[in-house]
């Protein structure tokens, strides 16, 4: 099967993208260099196209209801114009999904999936939402998603948008409009800096592209891909589905306990596996490594002690633009996850010592 277009991909060609077939969508992985467009995100601003994320709309006088049901966090205790940070998990606790929860209306809720899983989420959604008055659409053909990340993005949009971007909060959302088109904007993102996504029709998408590549070129700001998508999140201590997160782990195992309001009214799907959970603890932790080697741990390698008994596997790892040295996030055992403790990493057949670290890597100054 080929793998879809975003409504931006002849924007992309013009630009000299590299393409990345992901979830089913051909997708830029970079322009230029993923190092350089790392450090303009870092140092002023990066837009990328998010076209390929699933929005799936929730509405009805029972939508909030529908979705504590079906998720992890309090929906329902979403002020309106306010989004937050969720999973959908199943009964056994294993997460789904992470995603983002926009509280558009009293009514109205836009679900945002990440694309490989956004299937799944659509039709639990509708299972879940069985029995309560609530409707729930995949809208994903209806959205485009951009990304204007980095410390420049709220001047560059600024001079687009209507909005007072000083007033928009973090986790918030405006409908506006955005080089005259109309917007939902957003402040949100996945790369470790303030930023903005814009929801925007389609056909819009062009144009409002074009627009920001205009008025970022005084601030150097890049297209920017997915390549380097990843290791900023990465850098930053950003969880990915498929890495971090799966259904084989509970949101408490990588360290998001936080999300799972065992305290909200009523039942919820994987409640009492996740009560369980939060009461007996985890027996493997979710840490940050460090290594002075440029022979970056990756995905799957195995963490070992210093006897090299396996205590541990790595999800995600690369050698960091920002800080240039290399980091991984990996699952340990318990006794094993106090920073500063000395580990080794099997690189393919070769052990690199790694110290256990605090996560994130890096942490904007606010």
């Amino acid at each position: 099967m080929e793998s879809r277009r975003t409504p931006l991909h002849a924007e992309h060609e013009a630009l000299g993208a590299q393409f990345t077939d992901f979830a089913g969508w051909r997708m830029p992985l970079r322009y230029d260099s993923e190092l350089a467009e790392h450090r303009a995100v870092r140092t002023s601003a990066g837009l990328f196209d998010l076209t390929h994320m699933g929005e799936i709309l929730v509405t009805g006088a029972e939508a909030g209801a529908a979705l504590d049901h079906a998720l992890v966090g309090h929906a329902s205790a979403i002020g309106v114009g306010r989004a937050r940070y969720t999973m959908i998990c199943r009964p056994d606790g294993g997460v789904l999904d992470d995603l983002i929860v926009y509280r558009t209306g009293e009514t109205e809720y836009l679900v945002v999936a990440n694309a490989a899983n956004a299937g799944v989420v659509h039709r639990e959604l509708v299972a879940r939402a069985e029995g309560f008055a609530a409707e729930v659409t995949d809208k994903s053909a209806d959205f485009a998603l951009l990304a204007v990340q980095g410390p420049a993005s709220t001047e560059i949009l600024a001079g687009l948008t209507p909005t007072d971007l000083a007033e928009v909060k973090y986790y918030a959302s405006y409908p506006t409009t955005v080089a005259d088109r109309p917007a939902l904007l957003a402040r949100t993102g996945y790369t470790g800096e303030d930023g903005f996504e814009l929801f925007l029709d389609p056909a819009d998408a062009p144009a409002v592209w074009r627009a920001l590549l205009a008025a970022g070129a005084p601030h150097e700001l890049k297209p920017a891909g997915l390549g380097c998508r990843d290791t900023l999140r990465l850098e930053a201590g950003m969880p990915l589905y498929g890495n971090e997160l799966g259904v084989d782990r509970t949101p408490f195992h990588a360290g998001l306990g936080r999300v799972v309001k065992l305290d909200k009214p009523g039942d919820f799907v994987g409640r009492e596996a996740l009560a369980k959970v939060a009461e007996q603890g985890v027996d493997s932790a979710l840490v940050g490594l460090r290594t002075d080697s440029r022979r970056a741990p990756r995905h799957g390698y195995p963490v070992l002690d210093d006897s090299g008994a396996p205590v541990g596997e790595v999800t995600s790892g690369a050698l960091s633009p920002t800080l240039g040295y290399s980091v991984a996030m990996a699952y340990v055992t318990k006794a094993n996850a106090e920073p500063g403790t000395r580990l080794t990493v099997d690189v393919r057949g070769r052990r690199e010592p790694v110290e256990v670290v605090a996560l994130p890597f890096y942490k904007r100054k606010s």
